[in-house]
């Protein structure tokens, strides 16, 4: 499978790389790292430009969804990994497999990544047009994202 050397994910972080209970979008930063070797290897870190984008007309934005997506798509990111999503998850999932996580240490963060590698594996293998949710405490809860009406 080609795709394994190439699994970049996003870590939605605030300034001092700690994950905070909010929207991935609304991040100060995103710190990338790429799955090589079965180890997760820093990559390099991308200030979130988008993190007030647009918010003064409406909180979610899509035009703040789609920001993010080409910023993150265009750095190779397959996964985003945060302690929450928001209502864009829904134009997320078809880009990208959203993981929830609910420590804020990178260094707790990882080691559960590296574990649970199979799963994001497996998901990206079989390419859906919408990725599930995976929610990773201490096994892997993977949920089909529902649509609002």
């Amino acid at each position: 499978m080609m795709y394994e050397k190439l699994i970049h994910f996003a870590f939605a972080v605030n300034h001092v790389d700690h994950f905070e209970a909010k929207h991935f979008g609304d991040a100060d930063k995103y710190l990338i790292y790429k799955w090589d070797n079965d180890e997760l290897v820093y990559f390099k870190e991308t200030i979130n430009p988008f993190k007030t984008f647009d918010e003064e007309q409406e909180h979610g934005s899509q035009k703040k969804g789609r920001a993010i997506i080409e910023l993150l798509k265009n750095s190779g990111v397959k996964v985003l990994v945060s302690k929450q999503f928001g209502k864009n998850i829904q134009m997320v999932n078809r880009h990208f497999i959203p993981v929830i996580v609910y420590t804020e240490k990178l260094n707790e963060v990882i080691p559960l990544l590296k574990k649970h590698m199979k799963w994001v594996e497996d998901e990206l293998s079989h390419k859906p047009e919408e990725f599930k949710l995976f929610t990773m405490k201490n096994g892997v809860l993977k949920t089909i994202i529902k649509k609002e009406e």
